[in-house]
This record gives structure tokens, sequence and C-alpha cells, in this order.
């Protein structure tokens, strides 16, 4: 897998473990419907626009293994929420060597660098 710079997609996050698989990566597949490309870290301000949006990120659903967010966990968010919260003025930081080549299908490469923790 690649990410969105054309190296090998790096891991985004064992704690919590994150991914459509996870698997700790933002590798996607046919059946991630939600392509959870986009290795995030997480604020509170992209929490509260997040629940705010109808994606509640941060109230933890043990029946799904979802563990919920904290500022600065790193997750793999779904490609179209991060351009949603970009557009919105409230997109969390990414790490590009940890986000999916396919994430430039939903988002450009300039507004990802923008927010960039590893450019």
């Amino acid at each position: 897998m690649k990410n969105v710079l054309g190296e090998d997609l790096e891991p985004c996050s064992f704690d919590p473990v994150t991914g459509f698989y996870r698997d700790g990566c933002c590798n996607t597949g046919a059946e991630d419907a939600g392509v959870h490309t986009v290795c995030i870290i997480a604020t509170e301000e992209f929490l509260e626009f997040s629940k705010s949006a109808g994606n509640d990120l941060s109230t933890p659903m043990p029946q799904y293994g979802f563990p919920g967010l904290k500022p600065g966990d790193q997750w793999c968010l779904c490609a179209g929420r991060w351009q949603d919260a970009f557009e919105a003025g409230n997109a969390p930081q990414v790490r590009l060597r940890s986000t999916h080549l396919q994430t430039l299908e939903w988002c450009n490469l300039s507004n990802l660098q923008s927010h960039a923790i590893d450019a």
C-alpha cells in the first residue's frame, strides 16, 4: 500500500488500534464503504464538529470495539469526513505518511499538506 506521498504506507495507531481492518493502518478495500484512509490527530474542536455532524467519535462503543477518541489520539478517519471538516474550518492535523493514497480521490493533497504534522 502507498501513502499520499507515493511512499510505503506507515502505521497510524496501535493505541487505540485503528483502521477499517483494525490493523493499525489506514488500509482500505472494497468492503470499506467509508474509505477510512486519513490518519488524523484528534482535537477537541474536531471531535465536537464531528459529533455535531452526526458522527460521535468520542463516545466509546465497546460492542464495535471502539474505545472512543480523545484529543491527541490518532485515528483512520473517512476521507469524506476529513473533507467536510476542512470545508467547515475544523479539519484535524494529518500524518501524510500514514494516509492512504486513495484519499486523493476525496481530498486535495495541498489541503492535506496544510494540515500535516509530517510534511
